[in-house]
């Protein structure tokens, strides 16, 4: 039985993985606890990820756009 790396497991999750390779790996997940065990702590990662992440507040936003504009250099053909 093939051992499928994290980043695999992320390809999979996201539905990123070949044909060949997603149906390999849902029959992988049938037999292997240990394989389904640390594709279920990945899902729950990601979940807990998504909740902790935030968009950076528009003042910050604002401000970076604002220090570019001022610190440009425009190039003179």
């Amino acid at each position: 039985m093939p051992n499928y790396s994290t980043e695999e497991l992320i390809q999979y999750v996201y539905q990123e993985t070949s044909p060949e390779k997603t149906q390999a790996l849902e029959k992988a997940l049938e037999n292997d606890w240990n394989l389904k065990e640390k594709l279920g702590a990945l899902k729950d990662s990601m979940q807990q990820l998504d909740t902790v992440i935030t968009s950076p507040r528009e003042q910050s936003i604002t401000a970076i756009l604002n220090y570019a504009k001022r610190t440009s250099v425009v190039e003179q053909p």
